[in-house]
């Protein structure tokens, strides 16, 4: 018998938000349910952290509804909210003790004194703190202090606790073990918990749902296993674990090609010969002999991370990550394999063949063999290419025609970086400029969610001269 779903207690409805111009939230849509652990994941910069404050009533959406249970409460201050929030600065009063801390929300509604000790010394059991009462929050440790907040926030009875990055300041071992008390809290409690992170082993550790999000979208809402095992795009794959992620052909329903071979997958209705990102774990890729493998490589670099060996093949150009119980031996030819089931294919985060531009042509130089044209408010000049002033032309740059490292103030000055994916080769970036997108490859890693100047490597470009909107096509 299917079980039946919670109660929707909170709900954001088509949310839009901007500072100072910039998009945080872009028409977001999230329902969240009474009971559960749901984690906001994402870069920084994502809009993770103003989605937690819209629910607290600390920041208001320009556009959109935020409804809790049933009812909009936009406009509503956070003290009116059945909200509490824990912080990444726990903000815990110093001069106060554990019990007097705890109790503090209780006092401000002038509760009975024996309902106030009642309330907090049940609050410091279920926190594992029993016996803490007069000790000073300043000689608490970190983890401690850190349930000390959580007691606060939990003794008030809020109907949704907010956890914006709680963990960040511990230490990692401290940490991992902080994890499991708060889903241990949370079950004990049977609040409703949204947490606010950027570190992916805490969202699949503590979370009923993973909200995934990139550049002020929502990717992708699931279980961590859906999150993981099925990823919607490259963005989601490479954020959440380890992924090998390259560039396929769909060649047809079950059959992709990468790394120049044909393999068997089980994903359909992507059509013929259609470009696509495919995702395969490391821990999917098989280590045989170089006959029984569907690819060849060389093993570049072996290390033991105690559960596994992480083993660097290179197969031709690419690098593939392997995670296995076996060792290789570096500098050997190995075979890799891997089921169909566990091969995934994606649609492409920006599905272009190059990057076109297509423009009026306001200045040349025929003596000088170059020409200028305005894009986005900036004149940008090309050398060593003469063009008639007045003529349209649609100038089409490969993706290694871009880049956001130069002298000077680029191309473009202040461009978006929204993505940067590893394909085994090069990282594959999605940079965002006033009026559209572009895509660039790069051997750096670059910072998500930064501003670059951008420059246009003209040499590598083709130009076409078309026809004006008042001329006849072929006069051009």
């Amino acid at each position: 018998m299917e079980q039946k779903q919670k109660k929707v207690l909170v709900s954001l409805r088509d949310i839009f938000l901007r500072y100072d111009g910039e998009v945080i939230l872009n028409h977001i849509n999230l329902d969240i349910r009474e009971k559960e652990f749901v984690t906001i994941l994402g870069p920084s910069g994502c809009g993770k952290t103003t989605t937690l404050r819209i629910i607290g009533g600390f920041v208001e959406p320009e556009s959109g509804e935020v409804i809790f249970d049933g009812k909009r409460i936009n406009g509503t201050p956070p003290h009116k909210r059945n909200v509490n929030t824990v912080f990444q600065k726990y903000s815990l009063f110093p001069h106060l003790n554990v019990f007097d801390n705890v109790a503090f929300g209780l006092k401000l509604k002038k509760l009975p004194k024996k309902e106030i000790k009642e309330k907090v010394l049940k609050m410091l059991a279920i926190v594992d703190l029993k016996g803490y009462e007069k000790r000073s929050v300043a000689k608490l440790s970190g983890g401690q202090q850190q349930r000390v907040a959580i007691a606060r926030a939990l003794v008030c009875d809020p109907a949704i606790i907010l956890l914006d990055e709680p963990l960040g300041a511990l230490d990692l071992k401290l940490r991992k073990s902080m994890q499991l008390e708060l889903k241990e809290i949370q079950h004990q409690t049977e609040k409703t918990f949204i947490y606010v992170t950027h570190d992916q082993e805490e969202a699949l550790t503590m979370s009923d749902r993973v909200v995934v999000m990139n550049n002020g979208v929502i990717e992708q809402i699931g279980t961590p296993e859906e999150v993981y095992n099925e990823p919607v795009n490259a963005f989601v794959a490479d954020f959440i674990g380890e992924a090998n992620i390259l560039n396929g052909i769909m060649m047809g329903d079950c059959r992709v090609r990468i790394l120049g071979r044909e393999l068997e997958c089980v994903d359909k209705g992507f059509g013929t010969n259609t470009p696509v990102d495919v995702v395969i774990r490391p821990e999917d890729v098989i280590v045989t002999t170089p006959e029984q493998g569907q690819l060849c490589g060389v093993v570049e670099s072996v290390t033991f991370k105690g559960v596994h060996y992480e083993i660097s093949v290179r197969v031709g150009r690419c690098e593939i990550l392997v995670h296995s119980t076996n060792s290789a031996e570096p500098g050997s030819t190995v075979g890799l394999r891997v089921i169909p089931f566990n091969i995934q294919i994606m649609n492409k985060l920006l599905p272009i063949q190059s990057n076109t531009i297509e423009t009026t042509v306001t200045y040349a130089d025929e003596s000088a063999q170059s020409f200028e044209f305005e894009l986005e408010d900036e004149r940008i000049t090309v050398e060593g290419k003469y063009i008639p002033q007045g003529k349209r032309v649609r100038i089409h740059l490969p993706f290694d025609a871009l880049s956001i490292t130069g002298s000077g103030d680029g191309d473009l000055k202040d461009v978006y970086i929204e993505s940067v994916v590893y394909k085994g080769e090069q990282n594959e970036i999605i940079l965002e400029s006033d009026t559209r997108k572009w895509l660039m490859l790069s051997d750096t890693d670059e910072q998500v969610a930064t501003y670059v100047p951008l420059y246009f490597d003209f040499s590598k470009a083709s130009f076409e001269v078309i026809a004006s909107p008042d001329e006849k096509e072929g006069e051009a």
